[in-house]
């Protein structure tokens, strides 16, 4: 079955490597890669299996009606929306005190606002078909992250909406999934923890990895769950394999 697939944040970091990663699938023939910036979009797509339909639009996730039309476009001209994976992200991390309205306001806007609406967008065409939904979120959503207050908030929104949604949307056979990832090399960690060795940590290609496993029929399951996605660190300073946990608290 050909199979379109929607992704967010498709630019760089987790975005892209979930991108090269499903592109090695037979079943997903049709990528819809958004982001803000074209460059990078670009070259995810030439890092991406060739052989594949791969759509590159640069656009504002906030700016709704933009959001609306490109997945309506999308959903009439392919039939379906079979895979919408919200991976887009903002940080500016500080705390209460240093948190301005404007700051607060478009971490929420890219966060959270950004994933409801293309969410229900395009479970408009997912409805008739089933599909999954795939949201990042992060293990800072899951505990007090003092000095990334407007960050952490966020990421806790998405990892209830989350789990409303896989309920709410079984009766359309849609699966939802929550991945999140803990301390990951991307650009954006790069702003919650300039001081870091990127080289310690886990990398995007290993998210990239998990998210493939969940969305292949193999990733029964483990829907409506907050799935942390993180490397150990062991007592002499060494890095395990990748571990994949569920949260059921």
């Amino acid at each position: 079955m050909s199979k379109t697939c929607v992704i967010t944040g498709a630019s760089r970091g987790i975005g892209r490597a979930i991108a090269v990663s499903l592109s090695s699938r037979e079943d997903i023939t049709n990528f819809i890669l958004i982001s803000r910036t074209e460059e990078g979009l670009q070259e995810t797509a030439n890092q991406m299996k060739q052989g594949k339909q791969i759509e590159c639009h640069a656009i504002d996730l906030t700016d709704y009606k933009e959001v609306e039309n490109l997945i309506s476009s999308v959903g009439n001209r392919y039939g379906s929306i079979d895979l919408l994976l919200n991976v887009a992200g903002f940080a500016n991390p500080k705390s209460l005190l240093e948190t301005s309205i404007d700051d607060w306001e478009t971490t929420y806007k890219i966060n959270v606002h950004s994933i409801f609406y293309i969410t229900k967008e395009a479970v408009k065409f997912m409805k008739k078909t089933g599909g999954k939904i795939l949201n990042v979120a992060s293990t800072a959503g899951m505990t007090a992250r003092p000095g990334w207050l407007a960050y952490a908030s966020s990421k806790a929104a998405i990892i209830s909406m989350s789990e409303t949604l896989s309920e709410e949307l079984s009766e359309y056979g849609i699966l939802v999934y929550c991945i999140s990832p803990g301390r990951c090399a991307t650009e954006l960690r790069k702003i919650l923890a300039p001081d870091e060795d990127p080289t310690t940590i886990m990398q995007p290609e290993h998210v990239g990895e998990v998210v493939d496993h969940l969305l292949s029929d193999n990733g029964i399951c483990l829907d409506g769950q907050n799935i942390i996605v993180r490397k150990q660190v062991q007592q002499k300073n060494t890095v395990s394999d990748k571990v994949l946990s569920e949260q059921t608290s």
